[in-house]
């Protein structure tokens, strides 16, 4: 195993440097996993051509311990020998001459195009490649592993109050605001003092390691710049005092060492003026001079704050890569390939940053404020073009980081949606966990509102109560509302049991792929508002795995469903809104025991069916008369339905009432046949379009409900008459002839408007028989000789879809279709009006 990687321990480890040693534990971005292959780099990289081998005991991490040969492959070049040639240090190394360039330079995607005539860019390709090959020979890590965060704090606090752009006063002596902005700012650390204390604690410990290589790269650093070394072997020389680093703690003590001086000439420019030693030392340091004549100097200071505040933007981008959790990106990650890739060259360019950044101020310390005004022009040039270098670094790992958080996202929301099932097969204390990650993703304090009071309120209200949730989107209809509002009104207007057993709760879904819209915001509102019941405060409370595996378990789309937990956070049903709207408050406490126990009493009449909607049917049942429902949208068949069957009743003597109930859908169609029965009075139908809704809506709940159930079998009797009726509604016209409560037939509407057409042919039978047989008889003669089939739409929308379902009349297994209907008349099985 490579030294590196059986050294990767966490422990202290020994160094070439004894001050040296292993600060913290694993480093997340140094993996033993290498790759297969190699992937294409989005630095510059160079020809592959045969280099002779490098040497064994050189690795080269890119931000911890890895083989050398993974190295090589992420990197995508072919490490040489060290090598011994060095820039001329009297050449420029924006323009390096071309003869260090290789040969067939590989495209590098983050390369401006250039002209043919600009042979000299900082940009170009060839260029990068020496600069890396040469800063790539410096690295050399032995394995230690230092969390550089609390550095990063302290440098980050050092260059915020040392390169802010101040506000100069051209009448004043002295660069103002530094100290009144650093007490603004300081007001917002007074908060976190704890946390700052921490990081105070954590740097001392990495200072009494490393102090010694700061203070030494400051002196380089300075040392360099002093002697008017060009910035590429500044950058070398920075490079080998720290080859046995990652690329990570490389980058933070070279930035460290540049705030130890710059922070020192801004601490100085500040307090001279109050300090006698600040003003003797300022003076050495020519620093009152400087801030003479400080309004001339303004636009270097102004480059400088921007490439600071560039060179501090890419090392948190770089810093934010170390913290990704391994579990969940690797480095067969292409992203994660893509930035491990990238991060040595964009280390060196921050480097070279601050080392211009560094010789501004050298500059005009040692050189005076003449030489600083007379190069600004030419100094601004250069500090912009590294600024442009870094950003498009900066841009490159932000769209890497971006897709690693993305790919983070994902695994993670995967681990939690396959782990979701298993929080209901927990047992609990009480429902206190389970409903705080389905209610309170943001850990709000007050994460419900009170439909009552109309205030904000805590989780602590629903605690060991049952609850039912009421899952759905933002454009739950007014029709679907108003029936729940009124079956929970009426088990609290009660003031039985139920009032104190159970509270419901609305859960917003938001689809996440869609930007949550100010008009959104106001349906969420509306609709909060009017309900009566517990709402959560805000759809962003609900976490998108939390969406997603509401949708797994509980088979949510878009129509609403009522899931019902237990006072432990136990599921006692899927989906409880078929109880609901088949039997109301009845149901309660909404268990599948319970919907199984209901089932077993029921039976094919029509109570069940009208079950307490009007109260009119109930007296003709009650009355025992006949009762024809009727449905469809052809008003021409309705006339002679409603017109042939009055004349049967008459001519068979019998009490018979009629009462239309529509359609599931197409509900202009439906507004129009009801205008046209009330005008020609043809006979009973419901005024109210809501419950013309409220009636499909049961009868696809008894469907949905057996198949929830899982007792949708063709031997159930009342599954094959709800089957009819679904069908039946679908393919246009039909009738269903009741005797009070006792249901005879039903069937489609060509076999029933011809029964009552053809009552001559039967009538015969009825003194034998009676009407009941008679009419039943012959119906059926007629339904078996049209051999009619049936056809059922299950929208994608209602969740739970049967495998495959046996036609009630054929009994056959019917074919599955999919099928697309126009949204705005045909939107599934069921439509709200």
């Amino acid at each position: 195993m490579d030294q590196s990687l059986s050294n990767y321990t966490g422990k202290n480890l020994p160094s070439s440097n004894p001050d040296k040693r292993l600060l913290t534990a694993t480093n997340p971005l140094a993996t033993s996993n290498p790759f297969t292959g190699v992937v294409n780099s989005p630095i510059n990289q160079l020809q592959q051509q045969p280099l002779q081998q490098h040497q064994q005991q050189q690795q080269q991490p890119l931000m911890g311990p890895m083989t050398n040969s993974v190295a090589q492959q992420l990197l995508g070049m072919s490490m040489g020998p060290k090598s011994n040639q060095m820039l001329n240090p009297m050449v420029n190394p924006m323009h390096i001459p071309r003869q260090h360039e290789m040969t067939s330079p590989l495209h590098n995607p983050m390369m401006q195009p250039q002209h043919k005539g600009d042979r000299n860019s900082i940009f170009s390709a060839s260029d990068d490649n020496v600069i890396m090959k040469q800063v790539l020979d410096t690295h050399l890590p032995d394995g230690t592993d230092v969390d550089v965060k609390p550095l990063i704090h302290i440098v980050e606090d050092i260059l915020r109050h040392a390169t802010i752009n101040a506000a100069i006063d051209s009448d004043s002596t002295s660069l103002i605001t530094h100290s009144d902005v650093g007490k603004l700012e300081g007001k917002s650390l007074q908060t976190n003092t704890l946390e700052a204390n921490a990081r105070q604690t954590n740097a001392v410990v990495i200072l009494n390691a490393l102090s010694h290589t700061i203070d030494k790269l400051a002196c380089e650093m300075a040392f360099k710049c002093l002697s008017g070394g060009d910035g590429h072997t500044t950058a070398l020389s920075l490079f080998h005092e720290v080859g046995n680093f990652h690329w990570d703690a490389k980058l933070a003590l070279i930035l460290a060492a540049f705030a130890l001086n710059y922070g020192e000439f801004w601490l100085l420019a500040q307090i001279y003026s109050s300090n006698q030693l600040a003003k003797s030392m300022a003076i050495l340091r020519q620093v009152p001079t400087i801030m003479e004549h400080s309004a001339p100097l303004k636009p270097r200071f102004d480059a400088l704050n921007k490439l600071i505040h560039a060179v501090l933007e890419l090392t948190r981008c770089i810093m934010q890569f170390k913290e990704i959790p391994s579990a969940y990106v690797s480095t067969d990650v292409p992203a994660m390939a893509r930035a491990l890739q990238t991060v040595p060259t964009a280390v060196y360019w921050n480097v070279r940053g601050i080392i211009a950044c560094a010789a501004q101020i050298t500059s005009l310390t040692s050189m005076g404020h003449e030489y600083g005004i007379s190069s600004s022009e030419m100094q601004s040039w250069e500090l912009s073009t590294l600024i442009m270098k870094i950003n498009h670094l900066l841009e490159f790992l932000k769209k890497q980081l971006e897709e690693c958080h993305r790919v983070i996202g994902d695994r993670k929301e995967m681990d939690f949606r396959n782990s979701f099932n298993q929080l209901f097969e927990t047992i609990h204390i009480d429902n206190m966990k389970i409903l705080k990650i389905l209610l309170n993703y943001r850990d709000e304090p007050l994460p419900l509102f009170d439909g009552a009071t109309k205030k904000r309120v805590g989780l602590e209200v629903l605690r060991k109560r049952n609850v039912l949730l009421l899952i759905s989107g933002l454009d739950m209809s007014r029709d679907e509302l108003s029936i729940l509002e009124q079956i929970y009104s009426e088990s609290r207007v009660q003031g039985s049991r139920l009032d104190s057993l159970y509270e419901v709760v609305w859960v917003p879904i938001v689809d996440p792929s869609i930007v949550y819209s100010d008009a959104m915001d106001l349906q969420f509102e509306e609709m909060k508002n009017s309900m009566p019941w517990f709402s959560v405060y805000h759809p962003s409370n609900i976490d998108r795995a939390v969406k997603k595996s509401i949708g797994d378990r509980w088979h949510f789309r878009s129509k609403p469903i009522l899931v019902v937990l237990d006072p432990q956070g136990r599921e006692l049903s899927p989906n409880a809104m078929h109880m609901m709207w088949i039997w109301g408050s009845t149901a309660f406490p909404f268990t599948t025991a319970r919907e199984e126990a209901l089932w077993k009493e029921e039976t094919w009449r029509l109570e069940l069916l009208v079950s307490g909607m009007d109260p009119t049917i109930l007296n003709w049942v009650r009355d025992d008369k006949y009762i024809f429902l009727y449905g469809g949208d052809d008003i021409e068949w309705i006339r002679k339905f409603t017109s042939n069957a009055q004349a049967m009743a008459s001519a068979a003597r019998i009490p018979l009432e009629m009462a239309y109930v529509g359609k599931s859908k197409k509900r202009e169609n439906v507004r129009r046949a009801i205008a046209t029965i009330n005008v020609e009075k043809l006979s009973y139908c419901w005024q109210d379009t809501t419950l013309i809704w409220f009636f499909w809506t049961r009868i696809e709940s008894m469907l949905f409900s057996k198949i929830q159930l899982k007792r949708a079998d063709d031997q159930d009797n009342i599954m094959l008459q709800i089957k009819k009726l679904l069908s039946y509604d679908k393919d246009g016209s039909w009738a269903l002839l009741c005797k009070g409560s006792q249901i005879l037939t039903n069937g489609h509407g060509t076999t029933m408007l011809q029964t009552p057409t053809d009552y001559d042919l039967w009538k015969e039978h009825i003194p034998t028989r009676g009407f009941d047989l008679s009419f039943k008889d012959y119906h059926d003669k007629l339904h078996v000789a049209a051999n009619n089939c049936c056809r059922f739409e299950f929208p994608h929308a209602a969740g739970r879809i049967p495998e495959g379902m046996r036609c009630p009349e054929c009994h056959r297994l019917m074919e599955k279709y999919i099928a697309f209907l126009c949204c705005h008349d045909q939107t599934g099985l069921l439509e709200p009006y």
